[in-house]
């Protein structure tokens, strides 16, 4: 279950803030997963945000020359001049921005800047704005480093976009980090233009002169139906306050990489990052940094990237069709990204989650929801892993809602659609199983 982090328990030998800490359900249902599969269970994994595209040939060569070149000792921590040029270049140019490679820091990944932002620009008791359906770990991190989850609840209706009239009553004098994500994960929004030069116009108007903007933009390549990526950057005066961050994972199918970068407003901040590279890791393996200049620079990869976006497309379209004709299930069609994040509220009211779930002491029901019952459902009786809507923001969670990777194979998620349609219908055997549940104390 994904605990309230407030109610993580941890032995008196760890630091108070450990039990402060959240994680990221795509990881932790794998022992789920290996129960599951141990039960008999044929599990299609449809949890974790990983393409299933094979890494590139041109960037695997060009790790391998490196490897053979002897690129395998400690590099400079902030990064390699030549890949922090081609950020520089790439992310400049296609944002129609100034960006210098003395502002750009190479991470192990495009994950690790959110904590280190963090704990860099928060004191306790500044507030951290983060969507909500978002990636969890924005709002991990909040109460670790002592600062305050103000998260901003989207709206179904809206798309789920951050829009103005939502985000304007949570700016105030403590807001020190805004984090916006375009393409979304979990819902494959893409925010516009104008959008988020109505959003740019707010911080302006309202945010301290202090804040810093954690622009997310990881699945900047993945979009669909001719969908452009855009930058909050890219406004005027935006660039000042705004850290990008992107990375290898999601765009070039490789997510054992572990390259990710952060364009930070001012050399000054790119060096404090530099120095907590060195404090943490040291720096990132050169010959996987040779490999993301390839990716970025090699006229190969445009092509490569054109390939795996139309195959999410058709995927979109396939599970989205298959999943509307399910009665309980409405499934907008995502822009971006390669999820789809299907309303799943009816079902949940047709099987009895809803009801069940109400049953529950309040310990217990704080702590999952009726999507979450449903989740496990289709894990444990139907073989389909999917991530419930509280694996994507805790705090002031509603709806019910459950998030489908589309990055699987075109023939598994047939078969995920189909076993989703009959576990919708299979009353009788939610309430067998949420029977099996409280008696294995698999809720506590």
């Amino acid at each position: 279950m994904n605990k309230d982090p407030q109610l993580i328990s941890v032995p008196p030998r760890f630091a108070h803030r450990v039990s402060l800490l959240d994680t990221e359900n795509a990881f932790t249902v794998a022992p789920l997963i290996v129960q599951a599969e141990a039960e008999g269970q044929h599990v299609i994994r449809c949890n974790i945000g990983e393409p299933d595209f094979p890494l590139p040939d041109h960037i695997r060569e060009e790790v391998k020359r490196h490897l053979d070149l002897g690129a395998t000792g400690y590099v400079d921590p902030q990064g390699l001049q030549p890949l922090r040029e081609a950020i520089a270049d790439d992310v400049g140019s296609s944002r129609g921005i100034d960006v210098s490679p003395e502002r750009v820091v190479v991470f192990p990944g495009a994950k690790v800047p959110i904590g280190l932002c963090q704990q860099t620009y928060c004191d306790p008791g500044d507030e951290v704005v983060y969507p909500s359906p978002g990636f969890p770990i924005y709002e991990s991190f909040t109460r670790y480093v002592g600062a305050d989850p103000v998260p901003i609840h989207l709206r179904e209706a809206d798309g789920f976009a951050v829009t103005e009239d939502l985000l304007e009553p949570l700016l105030g004098p403590r807001t020190r980090l805004i984090f916006l994500n375009s393409p979304a994960n979990p819902t494959g929004g893409v925010t516009s233009d104008r959008e988020l030069e109505a959003i740019a116009d707010l911080i302006f108007r309202k945010a301290p002169p202090n804040v810093r903007i954690f622009s997310d933009e990881i699945y900047e390549r993945i979009l669909f139906d001719g969908s452009k990526h855009a930058s909050i950057a890219s406004v005027p005066g935006m660039a000042e306050r705004t850290i990008i961050v992107s990375g290898a994972s999601k765009s070039y199918a490789w997510t054992g990489g572990r390259v990710g970068w952060a364009i930070f407003p001012t050399r000054e901040e790119a060096a404090v990052f530099r120095n907590l590279n060195i404090n943490y890791f040291s720096c990132i393996p050169a010959y996987n940094q040779m490999g993301a200049v390839a990716a970025i620079q090699s006229p190969e990869s445009r092509p490569f990237i054109a390939r795996m976006v139309t195959a999410f497309q058709e995927r979109r379209d396939l599970v989205v069709e298959r999943l509307n004709a399910i009665p309980g299930i409405t499934c907008a069609i995502p822009k971006g990204a390669f999820y789809v994040f299907p309303n799943v509220a009816g079902v949940c009211t047709r099987i009895g989650a809803i009801e069940r779930w109400e049953s529950l002491p309040p310990d217990v029901r704080g702590g999952t929801s009726p999507s979450t019952l449903l989740q496990l459902f289709l894990l444990f009786r139907y073989g389909v892993c999917s991530l419930d809507r509280r694996s994507f923001g805790t705090v002031g969670a509603e709806g019910h809602f459950l998030r489908l990777s589309i990055a699987t194979p075109a023939d598994e998620l047939r078969q995920a659609a189909d076993r989703i349609a009959a576990a919708a219908s299979d009353e009788a055997g939610f309430a067998h199983f949420f029977e099996q549940l409280e008696l294995a104390g698999r809720l506590s």
